[in-house]
């Protein structure tokens, strides 16, 4: 796997990290200037940050392990770990530029930001790799 799809791997991985950590934690500090939420929605949408949080945490994880299979001997097993991981997230930056047009938590046009950190990274693992 080239270098270039690692670093993006690891990229993506720390973004979703950053991410877990914004919505498992911080939700109550970051939902307007992250998430464009009013103070008002957050005890509404704080169980939901909260599960969304760890299921990037999952994400992260799937694209370390991966790499760490990767360079320990195990190529398959690592390589399959970060094509699926990465498919996972380029799906899912799909699944939120839809939403985002469908207007279903805010005005259209207000997630590119959020569709291109989850997105744009695995891309570039998949481009590369």
């Amino acid at each position: 796997m080239s270098v270039v799809a690692q670093v993006a791997a690891v990229v993506a991985a720390l973004v979703h990290v950053v991410v877990w950590v914004w919505e498992a934690f911080l939700i109550h500090r970051v939902h307007h200037s992250v998430f464009r939420q009013p103070a008002s929605h957050v005890p509404a949408i704080r169980l939901w940050a909260f599960g969304v949080g760890f299921y990037n945490l999952f994400l992260a994880c799937g694209l370390i392990a991966g790499l760490i299979a990767l360079h320990t001997g195990h190529e398959l097993v690592g390589r399959t770990l970060i094509f699926y991981v990465s498919w996972f997230m380029v799906l899912g930056s799909v699944v939120l530029a839809v939403a985002d047009q469908l207007e279903m938590s805010r005005p259209r046009n207000q997630a590119w930001g959020g569709v291109a950190a989850e997105g744009v990274p695995p891309l570039i693992v998949l481009l590369f790799a």
